[in-house]
């Protein structure tokens, strides 16, 4: 999976926090009650709601291979408007375009 250039720079300049970081991401992923889909969509979310738009491709892309269409992906962005306000509509850029093929970023 390709992520985005923060994240890349992150792992590539202080690879031990990384790592930690990425142990507890993946200790978080097989312990919840979502399937995998959902999970992906409810952090979608997130992101669009806290202004995190550099990891919306990636999260996006893996949605979509977990069988999201483009209208759930969309819900998903826009479902925080009402708690967090205008933030969200800047992540409908990073969202639609990663859907839709038109990112730079791909699942390997």
């Amino acid at each position: 999976m390709s992520v985005s250039k923060a994240f890349a720079m992150f792992m590539r300049e202080a690879p031990a926090v990384a790592g930690a970081w990425r142990g507890v991401a993946e200790a978080l992923d097989g312990s919840g009650a979502l399937d995998g889909k959902t999970a992906e969509l409810a952090y979608i979310a997130v992101l669009a709601a806290t202004g995190n738009s550099s990891g919306i491709p990636f999260h996006v892309l893996s949605a979509k291979a977990q069988g999201a269409s483009r209208q759930e992906v969309l819900s998903a962005v826009l479902v925080g408007l009402p708690a967090a306000g205008a933030v969200v509509i800047g992540a409908l850029p990073a969202a639609m375009e990663a859907y839709d093929g038109n990112d730079q970023q791909s699942l390997a």
